[in-house]
């Protein structure tokens, strides 16, 4: 201890004392948790606070002081000047280096096609968002100006209608957000890594986000998916439409979208030429894919691929072997090649500091209340300045009467300071007015100058008292911002660029795999054991064998190409086809799940289910007496994934999984032991597969529900002392007569 002390008291006089270097590099014991309070957590707010998570404006602090600079460069309404010279000023409000500010500039330029409406009107090269082997030029080489968009963003800047804050030097001000007059959050397209969270904002239609916006404001209640289509994005593409993907995003702010490429088919040339692409990927990493199957021998309708974009636009040109059905193979690479990508999204934002992730009608109502501070902002300003205005006006209109006597209250004054307080005392003016007289010039000191000024006085009267109005009734500021968003629909809107299609009109390609079906039957054990038996070796075989302890959970009467589809105790769920188990004999224990699907360790089947066609439902059973009740659709899946996370609620313990093919009576056990018959159909379907789900069975909290039976499989006599015909129910206790179940559990 004496010795960590003396280790200590050397760092403590080492950092005292900037000449003492022997003890350069000490080692300090510090607490794990002082080291977080003091260097990682003041830097992980920065970074989400002040540079990666985007605000209500819909800018990050290096694209507000970036554009805020170029404003006040004057470059919204004068012509280009060198990227380098913007740079160069920005850096009075940015300090972190000129190659991150032009890369800033870069993204938010015309040039570079990253927006669906830049806000930088750019000349030279600026690269492409499609290419990532396109480099943009140097800062010196191009130019730039504020595109005429931007005038939405600085319209109520002089206004007071946001916040001012110092920079980083104290030298000057800058806005803290820009005031912009339509919902850009949804408008740019917006990507931020901080740290333990991040921001993924897909770009909608501006005349969708207007009209939808003014929906809102109209009727609060309005349907968001019905005026805002799908995201729209600037390279194009098509988007698959799955209307539950789109509602998760519009209300959870989470989800992903998936976005193919646009082509068009050449049939004298016998060529394919793609001409839109995915945003999420570039023209390098499609090529690089689809040589690498070329190589691996996986498509082999390709004679060659090339990339002959120029500055006409993005093409990707397919020379075809003869014979090949360029829409087959357009499935195929859609299927192996990113020019079928998803999007994935996150609607993370600042909201007064904190992050916060929003749905679509959320971040609306959010900026519309921001949106409606700034125009009262606004109006206050300008009824402050015109009020300033009526002011003065009332102070020369008290010299109207006897002017004469105001000019010789200023020519018999002696001294110059008492001026102002001659002419106070002369006409009953206050400071502000006699000095706003005093400043009149002398030309204008006659009756005509005077009787014009005091004319204005009435009408600034009715102006005030308009806006004074204006500000006491809500709609009326409601009105200023619908016509905003009306005009700013009329004159920047624009026709989608990404051409929507539906789910069930796209072309899937399927690798045809050819499964040698005929009848099985299928064993599930409580352990995770299943065996794959065919009738024949079941009836020559003699009785089942199972580990010691183990014994059977489920059996099922199948075809070799059914699907399968195991539930676990994780909430996740695996699905495979019975022909992926080899046939097996009684005999034997079979396979053992979690090694052959690979499941988490500690993991366990608790379910097996075969889902068909899909219809019908599942009904999760909790042990506090709630059930959810999925549709089977829920967990079907366009690509061949074998594991789905998310199965089922994870709040509370789970009692049964019922597979219901249609809506049938069921009778509930809880450990008091009360029993409960109902119907399903009383039980709504529910779209999310996570799902509380709603009350079932009132039960007491020292009692659970324990399992579910079909009622036709229990030994109840008397059903009518245990049905029930609405939910939630309390059931009724067991009589001794009725306790005699056919079947105990139905897992």
């Amino acid at each position: 201890m004496a010795k960590k002390k003396q280790t200590e008291d050397q760092a403590a006089r080492h950092v005292d004392n900037p000449n003492v270097m022997g003890l350069r590099g000490a080692v300090v014991d510090q607490p794990i948790t002082e080291t977080l309070d003091t260097n990682f957590m003041p830097y992980a707010m920065s970074v989400i606070v002040s540079r990666a998570i985007p605000e209500i404006d819909g800018f990050k602090p290096s694209h507000r002081k970036l554009l805020y600079t170029m404003y006040k460069m004057g470059l919204l309404t004068g012509s280009r000047t060198k990227s380098a010279n913007i740079v160069g000023q920005t850096m009075r409000l940015n300090p972190h280096g000129d190659a991150a500010i032009y890369e800033t500039m870069v993204r938010l330029s015309r040039g570079n096609e990253a927006l669906l409406h830049p806000f930088v009107d750019s000349k030279g090269n600026f690269g492409k968002v499609y290419s990532r082997d396109m480099a943009y030029a140097a800062s010196r080489y191009t130019e730039a100006k504020l595109s005429p968009i931007c005038g939405e963003l600085f319209r109520d800047l002089d206004s007071d209608a946001v916040d001012f804050m110092p920079n980083y030097d104290n030298s000057t001000t800058e806005p803290t957000l820009l005031p912009t007059t339509f919902p850009n959050v949804l408008v740019s397209a917006n990507l931020g890594i901080a740290v333990g969270m991040a921001s993924q904002i897909c770009g909608f239609n501006l005349a969708e986000v207007c009209d939808t916006t003014i929906a809102l404001l109209k009727n609060p209640r309005h349907d968001v998916a019905s005026t805002l289509l799908a995201p729209d994005f600037p390279t194009g593409g098509q988007l698959i439409l799955e209307e539950r993907e789109l509602r998760q995003i519009y209300e959870t702010g989470r989800g992903s979208v998936r976005v193919r490429a646009r082509y068009r088919y050449d049939k004298r040339e016998n060529l394919i030429e793609i001409y839109e692409i995915p945003y999420s990927t570039s023209i390098e990493a499609i090529l690089d894919k689809v040589a690498e199957l070329v190589k691996a021998g996986k498509i082999r309708e390709i004679n060659d691929m090339r990339d002959e974009s120029d500055l006409s636009g993005l093409k990707l040109t397919i020379d075809l072997k003869r014979g090949t059905d360029p829409e087959k193979l357009m499935a195929k690479l859609f299927k192996l090649t990113p020019l079928e990508d998803a999007y994935s999204c996150n609607f993370n934002i600042l909201i007064a500091g904190n992050p916060r992730v929003m749905g679509v009608a959320e971040i609306l109502d959010e900026w519309i209340a921001w949106r409606t501070d700034c125009v009262r902002r606004r109006i206050y300003y300008v009824m402050s300045r015109k009020k300033e205005k009526l002011h003065l006006l009332q102070g020369l209109k008290r010299i109207l009467l006897d002017i004469d006597k105001a000019i010789a209250i200023i020519r018999q004054t002696e001294e110059e300071a008492e001026v102002i307080p001659n002419l106070m005392i002369g006409f009953g003016i206050d400071q502000v007015q006699a000095e706003f007289v005093a400043e009149i010039k002398l030309r204008n000191i006659n009756k005509e100058y005077i009787l014009k000024r005091v004319a204005e006085v009435d009408a600034l009267r009715a102006e005030i008292a308009d806006l004074e109005d204006t500000l006491a009734k809500p709609a009326r500021v409601k009105k200023i911002i619908i016509d905003e968003l009306t005009a700013v629909r009329k004159k920047y809107g624009a026709p989608r660029r990404t051409e929507i299609v539906y789910g069930d009109q796209v072309e899937t390609y399927e690798e045809t795999e050819t499964v040698e079906d005929y009848p099985v039957n299928l064993f599930l054990s409580r352990e995770g054991y299943f065996k794959k038996i065919t009738p024949q070796s079941l009836r020559m075989s003699g009785e089942q064998k199972y580990k010691e302890g183990d014994g059977p959970r489920q059996s099922f009467e199948a075809s070799n190409a059914a699907e399968l589809m195991f539930f676990t105790d994780r909430q996740q769920v695996y699905k495979v086809r019975a022909a992926d188990f080899g046939d097996t004999k009684a005999s034997a224990l079979g396979d053992y799940l979690p090694g052959k699907l690979g499941m988490d360790e500690g993991e366990n089947v608790i379910f097996l289910c075969l889902p068909g066609d899909y219809s019908g439902n599942l009904l999760f059973l909790f042990q506090n007496g709630k059930g959810a009740k999925v549709p089977l659709e829920s967990f079907r899946t366009t690509s061949n994934r074998r594991k789905l996370t998310g199965a089922y609620s994870d709040r509370f313990p789970l009692a049964a999984i019922v597979h219901l093919p249609q809506d049938t009576e069921l009778a509930l056990y809880t450990s008091e032991p009360r029993a409960l018959l109902f119907h399903t159909s009383l039980l709504l379907p529910k779209a999310t597969r996570t799902t509380q789900g709603v009350a079932v069975m009132t039960i007491k909290p020292k009692y659970r529900l324990e399992r579910a039976v079909p009622a036709s499989e229990t030994g109840i006599v008397n059903q009518s002392r245990y049905r029930s015909r609405s939910l939630p129910a309390a059931g009724a206790l067991v009589k001794p007569e009725d306790a005699d179940e056919k079947q105990l559990q139905l897992l």
